[in-house]
């Protein structure tokens, strides 16, 4: 799930036609970057932190991606910013060679904030290669001054430790095929990582390692790589667009359709292993795993699909085992005594005997939805319990324009990812309340029929609309792909309330009613990712570990793409769109681990 900024205009579009004057401010806003980031340099140069102060607004802030510690941290607010330098100072730590890209600057128009200039820059540290993003602001006001508003760091590549990629790419010759021989030995035998999940999330993380010279192992349950998509229902399709969703090195192919089917994406996956020559093992559990944190060495006995037992010593473990957790399992009263087919939506596919059943799907997030539509297009007669009310959006034009920046003719990929991680969730939660007030708008239509079928809609308890609530919770929103028209049309029904009991066939509801069902999916959602690790890892490590997703006291994602409360222990999930740049993110770090450059850590505590 992408975290974009609401829709931006520039202002030379807002205000003016002419040509002149857009290219006017334009060089001006150039000027202002240059200068501003001139200043910042100059500042932590000499250590002058008074007037370093000078330069932000008292509501700033600060993110960084690794360039200046070894962890996501965002500082919110004049007086942490100039303390968090002030520690970075203290270390040695600036950044250095500093450099404008005079070509991607732009001026906007922020709503209700005022004029913007954002610009992407260039710099070094001692350690890396890096690039910023920067956002001056002129608050509304006829005396308001330019100032930075927002400030993003993000490491690109260890020095001496690049990506074998692009101008680093390997250069191969004949005398290497020994060597490549051995080293394919070593991934299956001894790997450095060990990465359980075969779907995009372990597939990009481990083709990020690779290219970072680092022996990588990736196993799955599965017997085909892209099952984990394959096996499921026909009809689901991807809610976002093609451009948002490239995996890293391998772009799709540009005569694909924009929105992916299941099909397209589980073979693109099997594709993308072999042209990337990942070395993966399917028909593969994990039998048991400890750590020895003495020789920072983990024991992981790995059952093949012949029963086959063996063992592995990696450093690093990945659980790319999906997006969230375990699914849920409510307790539903009765549920002993029902004598139709009762199961999870996980476990729903084309085998479901659908034809003419009478079919409750419990819950209306995102799995519910797909499911009913997939049920009501089989000939089913669905009923959807809604518990509580839903953030529904379309997927175009609504969807679509939080994903703006992701387009076709739009900044090469690269770039807008480094927006995208530039923008403060705190900030980005104002954002998308403006943008979601939008959506609304536009997708009037669709709303008014939802409720006038008696379908309970929200915004997110702040209006902050359904990205928020993806961050904060993993759900409770739908991207409207056909079944929001579908519950209107009254060919799907909904039912408010809980199931209060089951006898046989028959349910009985809160309201009182009893209604008669052949088959109940539970369309629950899921547990917290943490228990996805108990469930491999047990107590110990899942209680280190602690709640994933959901937001840490400074905004940033907890325990998801960076360190966890256990040594050698990464957790790799999230869309598409999130596995590009977050795969480069963890891979980073497990480097400067194994190259010396940083130690495994416990996270800091909120």
């Amino acid at each position: 799930m992408s975290i974009i900024t609401a829709e931006k205009k520039p202002t030379s579009e807002v205000n003016s036609t002419d040509p002149a004057l857009k290219a006017q401010r334009l060089q001006r806003g150039r000027e202002l970057a240059r200068e501003w980031l001139s200043e910042f340099e100059y500042c932590l140069s000499m250590g002058d932190l008074d007037k370093l102060g000078t330069l932000f607004h008292p509501e700033s802030y600060w993110r960084d991606m690794l360039a200046f510690q070894w962890d996501f941290r965002t500082h919110s607010g004049l007086d942490r910013i100039i303390e968090s330098w002030r520690k970075a100072l203290e270390k040695h730590q600036r950044p250095l060679k500093v450099q404008i890209e005079e070509s991607k600057v732009a001026v906007f128009d922020r709503k209700g904030y005022g004029e913007s200039v954002e610009a992407f820059f260039k710099f070094e540290t001692t350690t890396g290669v890096c690039r910023g993003h920067l956002r001056l602001l002129k608050p509304l006001g006829e005396d308001s001054t330019w100032n930075g508003w927002t400030l993003f760091t993000s490491l690109e590549d260890i020095k001496g430790q690049e990506e074998r990629a692009c101008h680093h790419r390997l250069r191969r010759t004949q005398t290497d095929e020994e060597l490549d021989a051995s080293k394919l030995s070593k991934a299956f035998t001894n790997p450095d990582v060990l990465v359980l999940g075969a779907g995009q999330c372990g597939l990009a993380v481990a083709a990020r390692l690779k290219q970072l010279n680092l022996e990588t192992l990736v196993v799955d349950r599965v017997s085909r790589v892209g099952d984990n998509w394959r096996n499921r229902y026909q009809s689901l399709m991807l809610h976002n667009q093609i451009w948002a969703n490239h995996l890293p090195y391998l772009p799709f192919p540009s005569s694909w359709p924009a929105y992916l089917s299941k099909d397209e994406l589980a073979d693109w996956l099997e594709i993308y292993a072999k042209a990337l020559q990942l070395n993966v093992q399917l028909g593969t559990l994990v039998e048991s795993a400890t750590h020895d944190e003495s020789i920072g060495r983990w024991t992981i006995k790995l059952r093949s699909a012949d029963g086959t037992l063996r063992e592995v010593y990696p450093r690093h473990v990945i659980q790319a085992t999906g997006v969230f957790g375990v699914p849920k399992q409510p307790s539903i009263p009765g549920a002993d005594r029902y004598t139709g087919t009762l199961i999870h939506a996980e476990a729903y596919g084309a085998n479901f005997p659908a034809e003419n059943s009478r079919v409750l799907v419990i819950g209306t997030g995102s799995s519910g939805h797909d499911v009913a539509q997939d049920l009501c297009r089989r000939n089913a007669k669905v009923t959807m319990l809604q518990r509580s009310s839903t953030c529904v959006v379309s997927v175009e034009p609504g969807a679509a324009r939080a994903y703006s920046i992701f387009a076709e003719d739009g900044p090469p990929v690269e770039d807008a990812d480094l927006v995208t991680n530039s923008m403060p969730f705190t900030l980005l939660k104002e954002f998308h309340k403006q943008l979601t007030q939008r959506i609304a708008t536009m997708d009037k239509g669709l709303l008014d029929g939802l409720k006038a079928a008696g379908f309970a809609v929200d915004f997110g308890e702040d209006g902050s609309g359904f990205l928020m609530k993806y961050h904060r919770y993993g759900g409770g929103y739908y991207i409207n792909s056909g079944c929001s028209e579908l519950i209107a049309a009254g060919s799907i029904k909904v039912k408010s309330g809980t199931v209060q009991d089951m006898t046989e066939n028959n349910v009985n509801f809160s309201d009182g009613t009893i209604q008669t069902f052949d088959a109940i999916v539970i369309a629950a959602g899921y547990e917290n990712m943490s228990e996805s690790v108990r469930a491999v890892f047990g107590d110990s490590v899942a209680n280190s570990v602690g709640p994933v997703w959901g937001l840490d006291n400074e905004g940033e994602v907890r325990a998801m793409w960076r360190p966890t409360g256990q040594p050698g222990f990464w957790l790799m999930g999230g869309s598409l769109q999130q596995c590009r740049p977050y795969s480069k993110y963890l891979a980073m770090q497990i480097k400067a681990i194994e190259t010396g450059l940083a130690t495994t850590h416990k996270p800091k505590k909120e």
